[in-house]
C-alpha cells in the first residue's frame, strides 16, 4: 500500500508540475489535458487545455495532480507536502526554489529534531514542509 498526494490547481496544474519537475528533479510521466479525454465533453470550452490528470516520479514516491474546475476549486488546507532531503544544502536548494513567488511559513533552519526544516505555501498555493532529517 502507498499513500500518494493528489493535488488540486486552479488552472496551473502544468505550470506547477513543470515547476516541480525541474526544481525538484521530478519526472513526469503521465500529463492529460480535459481535450484528451472523454471528459472533453463535459468541460468548458476554455477549460479544456487544462490538465485532468498528471503523474510525477519525485525519487522513490509520486505526486499526481489536476486542474480542478473553478466551481468546485478549494484552496489546500490543513496538509503540507513532506519533501525529505538527504543533506542540508539538497533542503536549502529546494526550499528557495520552492519558495520562488511563495510565501514562507518557517524559515530554513536547524533545530533540535533537523539539520534543516521549514514550511511554506509555493506560488501555486500548496504547502510544503522541507525537512532534512539530523544524522543518526
Amino acid at each position: 500500500m502507498q499513500a500518494t498526494p493528489y493535488l488540486y490547481f486552479k488552472g496551473r496544474c502544468e505550470e506547477a508540475f513543470k515547476f516541480y519537475a525541474q526544481n525538484l528533479g521530478g519526472r513526469i510521466d503521465a500529463m492529460v489535458s480535459y481535450e484528451q479525454s472523454p471528459a472533453a465533453a463535459h468541460a468548458p470550452t476554455e477549460w479544456r487545455s487544462k490538465i485532468l490528470h498528471t503523474r510525477m516520479v519525485l525519487g522513490s514516491t509520486v505526486l499526481m495532480g489536476t486542474d480542478d474546475m473553478s466551481d468546485r476549486y478549494r484552496e489546500p488546507k490543513g496538509f503540507a507536502v513532506s519533501l525529505v532531503v538527504d543533506s542540508a544544502a539538497e533542503a536549502d536548494r529546494a526550499f528557495r526554489a520552492l519558495s520562488q513567488g511563495g510565501t514562507v511559513g518557517i524559515a530554513l533552519e536547524s533545530n533540535f529534531f533537523a539539520a534543516r526544516y521549514g514550511t511554506l505555501v509555493d506560488q501555486f498555493g500548496v504547502p510544503w514542509m522541507v525537512v532534512c532529517q539530523n544524522p543518526s
